[in-house]
């Protein structure tokens, strides 16, 4: 789960910067306009892992979905303002 989207996400920054870094490195030596196309898509690749990185997987619990404990879920219901505030019957 987020052990996949997190090794996901690194492989796609590593990717970026091993385009990066070569481009400027040694293709640039070749050609100029190759360089500029690789650090071109090298640009396009850090908002696509952050969606990679943050996206939902099937297994993953999200913030608003039950927990299965009434408890916590009642409570967090009071926080988000969905049920009205409990009375406490100790006063």
């Amino acid at each position: 789960m987020y052990t996949r989207r997190r090794r996901r996400y690194f492989l796609l920054m590593g990717g970026c910067l091993v385009l990066f870094v070569s481009a400027w490195g040694f293709v640039r030596f070749w050609s100029v306009p190759a360089a500029v196309a690789l650090c071109v898509v090298a640009m396009v690749i850090p908002p696509i892992a952050a969606m990679v990185g943050n996206a939902r997987g099937k297994d993953d619990r999200w913030w608003d979905d039950p927990s299965g404990d009434p408890q916590s879920d009642e409570w967090w219901d009071e926080l988000d303002g969905r049920k009205p505030q409990r009375r406490d019957s100790r006063k």
